[in-house]
């Protein structure tokens, strides 16, 4: 039986829960790009099944930030996915942060070892410095999936070399983490 990945490419194309924009380039927008791209690659590969959150570009979840993360807890979790990726970018007042981070909710799991080598993928495939994995247990996505869950930070918008890497290269983004699910399932 196919691994099942569930991809939920951050934030709407409008409120509520959009994500952020820099210069007119908006984080969802990058977010979608990405989940697209990685989708593509994890079902070409026999071994996965990969569904998203947004299947088109325009795609609203939910009427509130709220409604909106239920609504990709709720689509992963009646699946079952066998694992929970959330893909989101990056905004620091410090214009020379730069890199990717990933966000899990406890340490010594599932989740933080996948997390650990989707972020030497990424490291690999766009060359941005890997930031590392954190704990946080506030986040929705990471509280209440029922399989273990990564949010991965791919790149700061507010730095103009991970932000145009961001926009011209989406399809590193997305080999760098499906490199990464295949290290963690010793699958390279």
């Amino acid at each position: 039986m196919a691994i099942r990945i569930f991809i939920d490419q951050g934030h709407n194309p409008v409120n509520p829960n959009a994500g952020a924009e820099v210069r007119g380039i908006r984080e969802q927008d990058i977010n979608y790009e990405v989940g697209v791209r990685l989708a593509a690659l994890l079902n070409d590969n026999p071994n996965f099944e990969a569904r998203l959150s947004r299947n088109h570009p325009t795609e609203q979840l939910g009427t509130s930030t709220t409604t909106s993360l239920q609504a990709r807890v709720y689509a992963a979790n009646s699946w079952p996915a066998d694992f929970f990726f959330s893909l989101h970018c990056n905004v620091s007042e410090i214009p020379t942060a730069s890199g990717s981070e990933a966000y899990v909710y406890s340490a010594d799991s599932p989740a933080y070892y996948m997390g650990t080598r989707v972020l030497e993928g990424l490291n690999y495939m766009t060359g941005l410095p890997n930031r590392g994995v954190m704990i946080n247990t506030r986040l929705y996505v990471l509280r209440t999936t029922t399989m273990p869950a990564v949010l991965i930070e791919m790149g700061f918008m507010s730095n103009p070399t991970d932000l145009n890497l961001l926009i011209s290269d989406p399809q590193s983004f997305a080999r760098g983490i499906y490199y990464g699910i295949l290290a963690y399932y010793g699958l390279l």
